[in-house]
């Protein structure tokens, strides 16, 4: 590993418990989404040359590692999280030796690159689907094969093993005529779940591994690698189905029953984890894994990143990215309640206050532009002030801040206002479910929805600069991008803010540095303050005599500062505040502090 960009901690600084300084304790992880970064071809595709363009500006802005969204071969019907090789690249991105240059690219500039690993599921078009298609084939167990119930005709309806329905809409069954039977997905039809209790799809999964790691990569982001594990009875059979012994939930509204709470944090995930880590990680140094963790607790956070337990480095955690979800469901988005945000925060920053370690993000590529969301892109001044407001809250609390691919520019929802703009599986697929079949939700609220929380807000072309195309694809690309680039880049782009010291990405920068810099920071203690105050979230953070407070004020209008935070204030050595990072500038802050009043979406670290 290098030092390029990110000064190694001092050596007695303890970051998580059991381990002493991992490398990744002041790291920050950037993602890249490769459809939509940058084009090289003109097909409008982007491509695994245009993220070694562009290595020069993520160095620039100081990142450590680059979490690439799948590459891999894929008939691409969720984008690529539906694998037909692991070991090949996808033509529309490149080849094997583009991505051996990027690697070689990417070190020679201290950059790490970590790969999305997606071995819950696979695409039905994968070679080891096919030759599971076949009983007699030593594949047939590799998946979830179930026969129609009983006195049902195969392939009708009422004859799915149980009432389970897909995450992306539908049956979570699909017949297959030619086996007889029907194969079970979590998410899209495309995307059967692999049979993990076969210890042959096990070795398998860490041959392909062990595989890319031997040819240079640094670690792996695991796809709701905490749903690999299936809850079954003593019989091998799932919930539901005739004869188990474990009840299935009822059906909701659209008629369907939820999977989720039998197949995410199973029995046996700690299991596979550990022996996962034992096959491929054991005698490595350097990597990085974490695990988007849907279902997973605080409490288990703790208990999976323990290094003592050998499993994984971090996770993503979800629930704060659910709190304003009524009912559960994002397709009835609410607004965001700040105490109830804290609450979530804060329960994921405690258990891991003595071990463990957690992720810190707002963005992905399956989050809508958490400026659009929680922030306030209505005017110009807005968003960029919204916009570092919400940077610096995440990015001060203790963990691994994740950056999602023009996020460090505020970046915000595409406005799609018709049907046809969006091109997600999932947002096309439950528009059809909620409105068209199940009549839960009348078209124009799910419209609404699909606004505000379309996985597809988060998946418009990267924004480079202001031409056409905004530099994702050239002007006169023979192909137009994939999907509509926003408007707003005219306005909002990487050129218009590198050398602009008060942009957005600027303020990045600054946040990036200081993780890097400032031991309190990537290893400090934390500790809430005012946690019911509607407005105000602020935090401190401690290490040794070391103190820092995080005030940030998350509404449009002028915010009281409330008592706890002003009694941290007022226990300052210090008579004048010793402002480390504002997001207007050092002196309104000064005079903010003073007046006991944060400006709208002003947000201050101090120096205690």
């Amino acid at each position: 590993m290098t030092n390029f960009n990110r000064p190694a901690l001092p050596a007695g600084v303890r970051t998580n418990g059991a381990s002493t300084s991992p490398w990744w304790a002041n790291a920050v992880v950037y993602q890249i989404y490769p459809r939509s970064f940058q084009d090289t071809d003109g097909d409008g595709l982007g491509d695994i040359k245009g993220i070694t363009r562009r290595l020069d500006y993520l160095a620039d802005l100081g990142v450590d590692v680059l979490w690439l969204s799948p590459v891999y071969k894929s008939p691409q019907d969720d984008n690529g999280y539906d694998i037909a090789d692991y070991q090949s690249i996808d033509p529309m991105f490149g080849t094997l030796d583009d991505m051996d240059e990027l690697l070689a690219q990417a070190h020679k500039r201290g950059l790490k690159i970590v790969m999305d690993l997606v071995v819950n599921h696979t695409s039905d078009e994968h070679a080891w689907f096919q030759a599971s298609r076949d009983k007699n084939d030593p594949h047939a167990d590799w998946y979830w094969w179930r026969p129609a119930r009983p006195g049902h005709e195969p392939g009708t309806p009422g004859a799915e093993p149980n009432r389970w329905g897909s995450y992306f809409g539908g049956s979570a069954w699909q017949y297959d005529p030619k086996r007889g039977e029907y194969f079970f997905h979590q998410y899209s039809p495309k995307q059967p779940d692999l049979n993990w209790e076969n210890q042959q799809v096990r070795q398998a999964v860490y041959q392909m591994m062990n595989w890319w790691l031997d040819r240079g990569i640094d670690g792996f982001r695991m796809d709701v690698i905490t749903q690999i594990s299936k809850r079954v009875d003593p019989n091998g059979k799932l919930p539901g189905e005739p004869g188990s012994q474990i009840e299935d939930y009822p059906a909701g509204p659209d008629g369907y029953s939820s999977p989720f709470p039998f197949c995410s944090d199973g029995p046996r995930l700690d299991e596979f984890l550990k022996e996962m880590h034992r096959e491929v990680f054991d005698g490595r140094e350097g990597y990085l894994t974490v695990g988007e963790a849907p279902g997973v607790a605080p409490q288990r956070n703790e208990q999976i990143t323990d290094p003592a337990a050998r499993e994984l480095d971090m996770l993503f955690m979800f629930e704060h990215v659910d709190v304003d979800c009524e009912n559960g469901t994002k397709w009835n988005p609410t607004p965001l309640d700040l105490p109830k945000l804290k609450r979530t925060l804060a329960a994921q920053q405690n258990a891991v206050a003595k071990k463990g370690w957690v992720s810190l993000f707002f963005d992905n590529h399956d989050q809508p532009r958490v400026v659009s969301r929680w922030g306030d892109d209505s005017t110009e001044e807005n968003r960029v002030h919204s916009a570092k407001a919400l940077a610096m809250l995440l990015h001060m609390h203790r963990g691994t801040p994740y950056i999602y691919e023009g996020e460090e520019l505020g970046m915000t929802n595409a406005h799609f206002t018709r049907l046809d703009q969006y091109r997600d599986l999932e947002s096309l697929n439950m528009f059809h479910q909620r409105v068209e079949q199940a009549h839960i939700q009348s078209a124009e609220s799910m419209m609404d929805a699909l606004a505000k929380r379309s996985r597809d807000n988060a998946r418009t072309p990267m924004q480079w600069d202001a031409s056409t195309y905004a530099g994702f694809t050239a002007a006169d690309a023979p192909k137009e991008p994939w999907i509509s680039v926003n408007p707003n880049h005219t306005t909002v782009n990487a050129q218009a803010q590198q050398d602009d010291p008060d942009s957005v990405f600027s303020f990045f920068k600054q946040l990036i540095a200081l993780r890097h810099d400032d031991p309190v920071v990537s290893a400090g203690d934390w500790h809430l303050l005012d946690e019911s105050d509607p407005q105000v979230y602020a935090f401190t953070r401690t290490l040794g005599d070391e103190r820092l407070l995080v005030a940030v004020n998350l509404s449009g209008k002028d915010a009281r500062i409330p008592d706890d935070t002003v009694a941290a204030l007022a226990a300052a050595a210090n008579q004048s505040p010793d402002i480390v990072l504002s997001s207007y500038d050092p002196q309104h802050s000064t005079d903010s502090l003073a007046a006991r009043t944060l400006s709208p979406w002003e947000a201050v670290t101090v120096r205690l």
